[in-house]
């Protein structure tokens, strides 16, 4: 918990005077004010973000997290659990849409066990940080204890720190691998925004009618029996969130504290 408030503690807000400046370089351009449309305002925002005039963007890294879910025991996938493991040797091999499209842009692919159902042996392509062999069933109890979500995130922080120091991150890109893990990711955000399961739930590995309106139900019953607070983030990833997902936050917190932009 202490890297976790610490890292947060360090946490600064954008440099608003240098996104102004940055505004007033891109109007000096031989070019119709604002035509390059969002370009420009990303373009600031990196400005905002590094506190830099002149950033640099060439250190670029992806962090894939993997993690399993016990929620898929309710069949809300289209896909077994063990396709989880697959997937991640195929990350390793590199025969996966990712490390086709990073390699295309020069990013490197960082490939993370956060709580993958089968035990996976350190290599140069994987990092081990595995919390447990998947999460519990979240439409039964909760996913996991409130100090094993810190230590998903505190693994998190750890995670981008070490390649930060080791090698620099300039920006940095978010991704995860996980049978169900559509299933905890829109109960966390019915239960933060207030909005209706079935308005911010998908059909995920591309599930029938009938297996969305199940997977629609399995949400609603795991915030009723959980009762997941909003105002707690740490109480709504224990009750229904992921390893992974955890991993990730401490990734985004820990490149907030380093002035890091982020592509989720």
């Amino acid at each position: 918990m202490k890297k976790l408030k610490e890292t947060i503690q360090a946490i600064k807000p954008t440099n608003t005077e240098l996104m102004k400046k940055a505004q007033k370089r891109l109007d000096n351009l031989t070019k119709p004010s604002g035509s390059l449309g969002r370009l420009e305002n990303l373009a600031k925002r990196v400005v905002g973000i590094t506190a830099k005039e002149n950033p640099l963007l060439e250190k670029k890294v992806i962090f894939t997290m993997a993690g399993d879910h016990g929620v898929t025991e309710e069949e809300v996938s289209a896909f077994p659990q063990e396709v989880t493991l697959q997937m991640v040797y195929n990350f390793i091999k590199e025969g996966a849409a990712i490390n086709v499209l990073a390699k295309g842009v020069g990013v490197k692919v960082i490939i993370v066990d956060m709580g993958v159902a089968a035990k996976l042996q350190p290599q140069t392509k994987l990092v081990i940080k595995k919390i447990g062999y998947g999460t519990q069933n979240m439409a039964k109890n909760p996913a996991m204890t409130k100090e094993e979500a810190i230590e998903a995130i505190t693994a998190g922080i750890t995670l981008f720190e070490d390649e930060f120091n080791k090698n620099g991150i300039d920006i940095v890109g978010t991704g995860e691998m996980g049978i169900g893990n559509t299933t905890p990711s829109s109960a966390i955000i019915a239960c933060c925004t207030g909005a209706k399961v079935e308005d911010v739930t998908g059909r995920g590995t591309g599930i029938s009618d009938s297996a969305l309106q199940h997977k629609i139900k399995v949400i609603e019953k795991a915030l009723k029996i959980n009762h997941p607070d909003p105002r707690d983030p740490l109480d709504v990833l224990s009750k229904v969130g992921g390893y992974e997902i955890g991993g990730l936050v401490g990734c985004i917190l820990a490149a907030a504290k380093h002035r890091v932009p982020v592509v989720i």
